[in-house]
């Protein structure tokens, strides 16, 4: 039994990607750790500053005595060059001092230290995949929180049907045009014009407001360009019309945008159906769609706070129990995790593979390796009676949520004979303890889809549910799904009990489920 449960926790190692794809926007602790790197990148880049000044002085005070020659003698009425010595310096200043300053490769040589710093760096900085997933973490919190973008963009947390901030931020920060380009151009590039729209409309918006920057990615010039064709694949055609001909005052000589323009003028006057100003967008179906709507609302609810061992539900039978760990037990496990965190796999036929819509990292912790987690086994042995030692039950899983980290509706337990989870050969999941290791100001809430309610993240605190029947079919009313974290670091610990030789045990414990 023993070398089953080993080969399972091989089998989930083998299939965690390597760090250096680019996975930090799937755990906070990652986000967190950038901080530290980009207050690294600031000390390098106040170096180059200070010897850029230092070489613009020097040439300032070239150019001060230059001028100064010329403000002064060489504006003598007596010839200035039938001075020997004035003359030396003047053939001297051409032929030498001037190419000194033209010719200096000072200023190369100090840019070359900044970006040899940089690329030291660089295996510790957010790689391309970040971005987007950092992007789709905006949009996910937009959808599933039904967030305004304009008001998502001021930096706050505003519903599109209440005007009131879902949640207050102490300190908020505000997206640029550019921000909100690089948002809109990652749902361009997927053809999610939905939101794309409603992304580029912030970025031209913003970019008209403001000039350029240097550090920008995008202009107005190419905000116009994309919002148009967004309207223009979502059946708007008179917005996309208007918008290539704003952009055409920014770039006249574009042919590609003078077509586009003598496209959409023949598409209007042929009277289509499709090309109505007053379009309503429409997302574009999930893979959950059946359970999209249930889910969302779900989420949005924001729970009440029960006090130590409630009830929550008696079908399914989910139990929450408060002060399950202590404040110092939590900061250990996730401690001990850190190390070990890589991406967050899911079930995939008989393997393991990364999934959208499962953004964290975890990591699993042996009771063997670790006093506390050997605590918090006989703790939950102690309330559940089950036993929860391998092979009997999985290592405990410790998981760190992303930048609009969440889990998509699943189930915990194996839905299909393949499932990875039979490799263990101690049967199904039959029940699940997950504990919440730190508190989360707003979302991140454990949605229960078709039994129709939702458990806010309550610190410290454990949520049980038992996930098969007696009979050892799965209760479908166990569809749950982690909602995505709108402000916080949320950590969670997972511990899943199988079916091998705990029916006596369940009979005794808690619910029997008569």
């Amino acid at each position: 039994m023993c070398s089953c449960f080993t080969l399972f926790i091989v089998l989930y190692l083998l299939n965690m990607p390597d760090e250096s794809f680019g996975e930090m926007f799937t755990s906070m602790l990652s986000v967190n750790q950038a901080v530290s790197a980009e207050r690294k990148l600031i000390d390098h880049l106040i170096i180059y500053i200070e010897h850029e000044a230092q070489r613009l002085e020097d040439i300032k005070r070239f150019f001060s005595r230059v001028t100064s020659l010329h403000d002064g003698i060489y504006n003598e009425p007596s010839d200035p060059i039938a001075n020997p010595i004035a003359a030396f310096k003047l053939v001297k200043r051409l032929k030498s001092e001037w190419l000194n300053v033209v010719h200096s490769t000072e200023a190369e040589e100090n840019i070359k230290v900044l970006r040899e710093d940089y690329r030291r760096m660089e295996s510790s900085l957010p790689k391309l995949e970040d971005l987007r997933g950092a992007a789709h973490g905006l949009m996910r919190l937009q959808d599933v929180y039904n967030l305004h973008v304009e008001s998502l963009v001021r930096g706050h947390f505003q519903q599109i049907s209440d005007p009131v901030d879902f949640y207050k931020l102490s300190v908020s920060d505000m997206l640029s045009g550019d921000d909100c380009f690089l948002v809109g151009k990652v749902a361009y590039d997927l053809e999610d014009y939905y939101h794309s729209v409603l992304w580029f409309e912030e970025a031209v918006r913003l970019f008209r407001g403001t000039e350029w920057s240097p550090e920008n990615e995008g202009t107005l010039e190419d905000a116009l360009d994309h919002l148009a064709f967004s309207h223009f694949k979502t059946g708007n055609i008179s917005h996309a019309l208007s918008l290539s001909r704003e952009l055409l005052l920014h770039d006249p000589m574009n042919r590609r945008v003078h077509f586009n323009v003598e496209k959409y003028e023949k598409l209007l006057n042929e009277n289509l159906p499709a090309t109505s100003s007053g379009l309503t967008l429409k997302r574009p179906d999930g893979i959950y769609l059946r359970t999209r709507n249930a889910y969302e609302q779900l989420c949005q609810t924001k729970g009440s706070q029960p006090i130590r061992r409630e009830i929550i539900s008696l079908q399914p039978y989910v139990v929450l129990f408060h002060g399950f760990v202590t404040q110092a037990e939590a900061k250990n496990i996730r401690k001990y995790a850190m190390p070990g965190l890589r991406r967050s796999v899911v079930a995939s036929g008989m393997n393991q593979a990364t999934a959208e819509y499962r953004i964290s990292k975890s990591a699993w912790l042996k009771e063997s390796a670790h006093e506390v987690v050997g605590k918090l086994d006989q703790r939950i042995t102690l309330v559940t009676g089950l036993n929860v030692q391998p092979p009997y039950a999985e290592y405990l899983q410790v998981v760190n949520y992303g930048i609009g980290g969440h889990y998509e509706p699943h189930f915990d337990h194996a839905t299909s004979d393949s499932s990875p989870l039979y490799r263990l050969k101690t049967g199904n999941r039959v029940a699940t303890i997950m504990i919440y290791l730190s508190p989360v100001q707003a979302g991140g809430s454990t949605a229960f889809i078709y039994a129709n309610f939702s458990v806010p993240v309550v610190q410290n605190a454990a949520l049980f549910w038992w996930n098969l029947h007696k009979n050892g079919q799965g209760n479908v009313d166990t569809l749950h799904a982690g909602c995505p974290v709108i402000v916080g670091n949320k950590w969670v610990a997972n511990k899943w009990v199988h079916e091998y030789e705990q029916e006596f045990r369940r009979r005794c414990s808690l619910n029997p489920e008569e």
